[in-house]
């Protein structure tokens, strides 16, 4: 559903504004690969704070069953 809005959303800008219709869907690949690397690293730390703390839960989880 989100793809088919913004869908939409750039047909009506390419129907009122087309050269910027005609930029946004060049710069947007552009910025999607400049930014591709913070969310690996985004993703990559959420990961490692949750094995913290699973880790640091573990023994908790031990006492409780």
């Amino acid at each position: 559903m989100r793809i088919f809005i913004g869908l939409i959303l750039w047909f009506l800008l390419l129907v009122f504004c087309w050269p910027l219709a005609l930029i946004a869907i060049v710069v947007f690949p552009i910025l999607w690969l400049l930014l591709l690397p913070f969310r690996i690293v985004g993703f990559t730390l959420e990961m490692v704070f949750k094995f913290i703390g699973a880790l640091l839960m573990f023994p908790f989880r031990l006492l409780k069953s």
